[in-house]
């Protein structure tokens, strides 16, 4: 059973650790990872929780994340560099406290490789602006033109930020670290 604030409890003392995962991990779920990673950092919890990500195939795996993703986020100040396109197997998750999906088929092959459904949420579960189970998804803007990059990255900034904030609340700041988000 979850507690109250929607976080699975930790796995283990060394830490929290978070994944987001897409379909093919070069765009909405990389986008994710650097920006609540950046968040996680900024509120001074990089010490306490570890973010990462993945897709569910497997078409593009060791590549950068798509050129549009990492325009947009290089175009906020973010860090797209670092990135490569990993997909994701049941051992991954073993430890991970906390796995996000960007929609629903991600949330659907993830339950099929069996995750547990109590460390499994809809990305946008902490965004207050998502209603569950009728615009709950992060949309993939593969097809798209670079509006739907923008679009992500809001949705993403504003879903990341709010997370931080649950996570700061559950687990504090490590000390000497930054003040409020």
């Amino acid at each position: 059973m979850s507690p109250a604030d929607g976080l699975p409890p930790a796995r283990s003392a060394d830490g929290y650790r978070i994944a987001v995962v897409c379909l093919g991990n070069i765009c909405r779920s990389p986008m994710a990872d650097v920006v609540l990673g950046e968040r996680v950092g900024d509120a001074g919890l990089a010490g306490r929780v570890r973010v990462e990500s993945y897709g569910t195939g497997g078409w593009h795996v060791g590549r950068p994340m798509d050129h549009r993703a990492a325009a947009t986020l290089t175009a906020e100040g973010y860090d797209a560099s670092r990135h490569r396109a990993r997909q994701v197997t049941r051992g991954d998750l073993d430890d991970v406290d906390l796995v996000l999906a960007m929609d629903h088929a991600n949330e659907a092959d993830l339950r099929d490789l069996g995750v547990d459904p109590d460390r499994l949420r809809m990305f946008r579960t902490f965004d207050a602006e998502a209603t569950a189970g009728h615009d709950d998804e992060v949309p993939d803007p593969y097809y798209d033109g670079d509006d739907g990059f923008a679009e992500v990255l809001t949705m993403v900034e504003r879903t990341s930020t709010a997370l931080v904030d649950v996570l700061a609340a559950r687990f504090g700041r490590e000390p000497g670290g930054p003040g409020p988000a």
